[in-house]
C-alpha cells in the first residue's frame, strides 16, 4: 500500500462509524486488510454479522465492558480501554493490516477510558504505510490537529429526538 494517513470522523451527527465501515468495505474490495477495534461496543451488532462475510480481509474485535458510561469510568471500562490499545498497537506492528480503525476512540477519550496521549502515541507509532481511522464524537483538538483528514458530522435533525429508537440494520 502507498502512504497511509490519519483520518478522524467526529461530531454530534450520525454516520461516523458508518463511514469507517464503508471505508473498510471499499478497502476489502480492493484486496486490503483491515483491523477494527470497537472501544465501547459489546454484543451482537448488525455490522458484526455483515463483516463475517469479509473475515478474510476484515478483522473486528469488541473491547467494551458493557453498559453505559455514567460519571467516572469503572475499573472494567479502564481495563477494556487498555486492552483495546494493546490490540491496536499489536495490529499496527504486525504488518498484517493496511487500515486500522479505532472505532469510538473519541468517546472513550471523552469519558477518560483512554487519554489523549494514548491516542497521540498510537498516531506517532503508526507505520508509514498504514491508514489509521479514529471515530467518535468529542475528538479532542489535539487529536484533530494530529490528523491528516478530519470530517465532522453535524446533526441538523435526527428522528431520535422524536422518540424513534435505534433500528436494527440502520442504527445498530
Amino acid at each position: 500500500m502507498e502512504k497511509g494517513y490519519v483520518q478522524v470522523y467526529t461530531g454530534d451527527g450520525k454516520g461516523k462509524t458508518t463511514a469507517a465501515l464503508g471505508l473498510s468495505l471499499r478497502a476489502a474490495g480492493a484486496g486490503l486488510s483491515v483491523y477494527i477495534a470497537q472501544f465501547l461496543k459489546k454484543g451482537d451488532y448488525s455490522e458484526l454479522k455483515a463483516l463475517e462475510r469479509f473475515s478474510d480481509k476484515i478483522t473486528i474485535e469488541q473491547f467494551g465492558a458493557g453498559g453505559y458510561i455514567v460519571g467516572d469510568p469503572k475499573p472494567e471500562d479502564l481495563a477494556a480501554g487498555q486492552k483495546a490499545l494493546t490490540a491496536i498497537r499489536a495490529a499496527l506492528k504486525s504488518g498484517a493490516y493496511d487500515i486500522v480503525i479505532m472505532e469510538e476512540a473519541g468517546v472513550a477519550e471523552k469519558f477518560n477510558i483512554i487519554t489523549t496521549d494514548d491516542i497521540l502515541e498510537v498516531i506517532a507509532a503508526k507505520p508509514e504505510n498504514v491508514e489509521l481511522v479514529i471515530t467518535g464524537r468529542g475528538a479532542s483538538a489535539k487529536v484533530m490537529d494530529a490528523a491528516d483528514l478530519v470530517t465532522e458530522m453535524k446533526q441538523i435533525r435526527h428522528y431520535y429526538r422524536k422518540g424513534v429508537s435505534a433500528r436494527t440494520g440502520i442504527e445498530n
